[in-house]
């Protein structure tokens, strides 16, 4: 009951800070294209309207109202990866994670069930509570005897199970927010690029003349919104890979462990 409560707390506490991290993402976007990016020094004669970009500001100022966005898109990226990167590292708990595995394995062939679950106090984090869940379980069907040797088994399988059911999902927590940013960053890109290449083409056909410096210009500051969502995606599309690659880690050391306990039991069981 108790894991499950800390797993619900863990959800909801995740939950928060990702709605929290996209408003504060789109806030502090918008704040830095108006203020910093908007900033009159940037532009020939203080004016952000009219004037020519003096700076790289500036021009990426001129990219439109779609560049908020994708400020805003880069900020999440950065913001949920802290997140899962700190939350990733606690999970780990304390100490090597495959020493700690080994260890537990030593116990469990020598017979020390006290030991291996006092390793794995020390240990805490996500694999240490998946295997202290299988451990204390081993424990207690072990000295129940009107269990037969299958339903004892049936019931580690089940608590590990469980166990690493309640874990995984605060693993993967918030990722599909930095899946959802690799997808659209480019799009959302793009849709800037092309409202602006229209407005840089009408603009040119209004004045009745071929101006290639003011057509330049345009493409240029209209091409500033595929750069940042290349960039937004770009940075999306690492951290996912990096953290899922850290998950199946995880996932995997916490296979090997829950197999360890199981097989342990049966061959304990296969010689009473």
């Amino acid at each position: 009951m108790s894991n499950k409560t800390n797993s619900s707390n863990g959800n909801g506490i995740m939950a928060y800070f990702a709605g929290l991290a996209i408003v504060t993402a789109i806030v502090v976007g918008i704040v830095i294209y108006t203020f910093l990016m908007g900033n009159p020094a940037n532009f020939e004669g203080g004016d952000p309207v009219k004037g020519h970009p003096l700076n790289l500001l500036g021009i990426i100022h001129k990219g439109g109202f779609i560049v908020p966005m994708l400020i805003a898109v880069n900020i999440i990226v950065i913001l949920v990866s802290i997140e899962r990167g700190i939350t990733l590292a606690a999970s780990n708990g304390k100490g090597n994670v495959a020493m700690f595995v080994r260890n537990m394995q030593g116990m469990l062939s020598n017979g020390n069930i006290d030991g291996a679950i006092t390793a794995c106090d020390k240990q805490q984090g996500s694999l240490a509570a998946v295997v202290k869940s299988g451990l204390t379980r081993y424990k207690s069907v072990t000295a129940n005897d009107s269990l037969n040797r299958d339903e004892k088994k049936a019931a580690i399988e089940k608590e590990l199970e469980e166990a690493t059911g309640l874990e995984l999902p605060m693993l993967s927590k918030n990722l599909v927010i930095i899946s959802t940013m690799a997808s659209i960053g480019t799009l959302v890109g793009l849709i800037g690029t092309v409202l602006g290449m229209i407005k840089a083409f009408a603009a040119l056909a209004n004045t009745g003349a071929p101006d290639t410096a003011a057509l330049a210009t345009g493409i240029s500051e209209a091409l500033v919104n595929t750069a940042f969502g290349i960039i937004g995606s770009t940075l999306a599309i690492i951290s996912y890979n990096y953290f899922s690659n850290r998950i199946d880690s995880m996932t995997h050391s916490m296979d090997e462990a829950s197999y360890s306990i199981i097989s342990n039991f049966q061959a304990s069981q296969g010689a009473n």
